[in-house]
């Protein structure tokens, strides 16, 4: 191995160390704020795209879970900044930490996905532009990811919370 090789594995290693704590943190909180709410839940970590991932899932079918979902999300989204500030206060080090409960991300991806090759297709067999509904950044990531999966890109314009995905013609 060359010098450079080496120092990159460690660099590698490194950051695996630092995302693994990152999930361990976030765990622990979370398992606290489940005691607190009285709710049943197991705790999945991982390492996803370079950043911690850590999942609340349920045996029981997650139905108590679906309160830390929320409409839309957004109650989830609120846990997963809290988190995040939870981590932020034990490593002093800004997380990309994502959450999700009772496999409610896993879904909204896969819904998301579908959306984005559906936008491309429309916009490849039209010539024109699509202008999608507004969403979340983790929602417009996702999005941008399906299209560029499909050979087209696609831009986030407006402000939030009216932020939103247009899908371009090649």
């Amino acid at each position: 191995m060359t010098e450079g090789t080496t120092s990159a594995a460690a660099e590698g290693a490194d950051t695996l160390t630092r995302l693994e704590q990152e999930g361990e943190i976030a765990a622990d909180y979370l398992e606290g704020l489940l005691d607190i709410a009285d709710l049943d839940g197991d705790i999945d970590m991982d390492v996803e795209a370079d950043r911690a991932a850590v999942s609340i899932v349920s045996d029981a079918g997650g139905r108590d879970l679906q309160k830390l979902v929320g409409r839309d999300g957004e109650v989830l989204e609120a846990l997963q900044e809290l988190t995040r500030l939870a981590v932020h206060r034990e490593t002093g080090d800004r997380s990309r930490l994502m959450l999700d409960i009772a496999g409610y991300r896993a879904n909204k991806r896969a819904e998301l996905s579908e959306l984005g090759a559906k936008a491309a297709a429309d916009v490849k067999n039209t010539g024109e532009s699509v202008k999608l509904k507004p969403m979340t950044p983790f929602e417009r990531k996702v999005v941008h990811d399906a299209v560029k999966a499909a050979g087209l890109r696609s831009e986030s314009e407006g402000e939030e919370p009216q932020r939103f995905v247009v899908v371009l013609p090649a």
